[in-house]
């Protein structure tokens, strides 16, 4: 099975020759960043279609981890287009953070669209390194289709404890490998170098359960599914939440 993959794997990274060179001189990296936008701003529209039941039933008890006020105060990280919004609770304080500055203009598309939430600000920056928000500071981290493209989850969990008031919840919604024994998972070993060229540094095959698992949270839900989706690969998934 192994020898099948790797000669699999050949055979569609030669046929992407092209991309791997752009991508080595570059080049491909600066179009993705000033594309992937576009597109993901199709792809969530569909997703939320799709998963809208799940996202609703993910987000239902959001309020509870509200502070003394009675005002929820939220950060997303990796952020994207906004497609979360519409399923937070009136009042909501959000800040959001994001690596790539060409996903703005369609946030604020998003924050015109969601007038039951108080925006607050937008950062750039990488969910490894939130320097810019303060130690305890936010009720609530949102996350979700991140954790598959962050350079390492275990630094990125350590930034969401740090940045989450004791109590606080961390809420995910990850695609994530297949169990090993299926075809499915597979063809995400065959696809997956590809596939994180394409979809600017998203993986296939990470299994981001046992990152979470082994973080310091003091309680986890989590669930594993098969979403609804059109894509097959892209199907595995967990969501749920964490308490600090």
């Amino acid at each position: 099975m192994t020898l099948a993959i790797l000669a699999l794997r050949l055979v569609v990274c030669t046929l992407s020759f092209p991309l791997f060179l752009l991508n080595l001189i570059g080049v491909w990296s600066w179009v993705c960043k000033r594309c992937f936008p576009y597109f993901l701003k199709r792809f969530t529209v569909m997703y939320n279609e799709q998963m809208a039941t799940r996202k609703r039933e993910l987000f239902s008890n959001l309020q509870e981890f509200a502070g003394p006020s009675g005002k929820l105060s939220l950060l997303e990280v990796g952020c994207g287009t906004g497609a979360n919004f519409k399923f937070y609770p009136p009042g909501c304080r959000v800040t959001c953070i994001d690596p790539n500055p060409n996903f703005e203009k369609f946030l604020f598309k998003s924050v015109a669209e969601n007038r039951h939430l108080q925006f607050e600000r937008f950062l750039v920056a990488v969910g490894e390194d939130m320097h810019q928000v303060a130690d305890g500071s936010v009720d609530v981290v949102v996350c979700t289709l991140v954790l598959c493209s962050v350079k390492s989850q275990e630094k990125i969990l350590r930034e969401v404890c740090r940045v989450l008031r004791p109590g606080g919840a961390f809420y995910f919604m990850e695609h994530v490998a297949d169990e090993r024994s299926t075809w499915n998972y597979f063809w995400q070993q065959v696809l997956d170098p590809v596939w994180f060229l394409v979809f600017d540094g998203c993986n296939l095959t990470r299994e981001s359960w046992k990152t979470l698992e082994q973080a310091s949270f003091s309680k986890l839900k989590l669930q594993h599914i098969q979403a609804p989706l059109s894509w097959a690969l892209v199907r595995p998934h967990i969501y749920g939440y964490a308490v600090k």
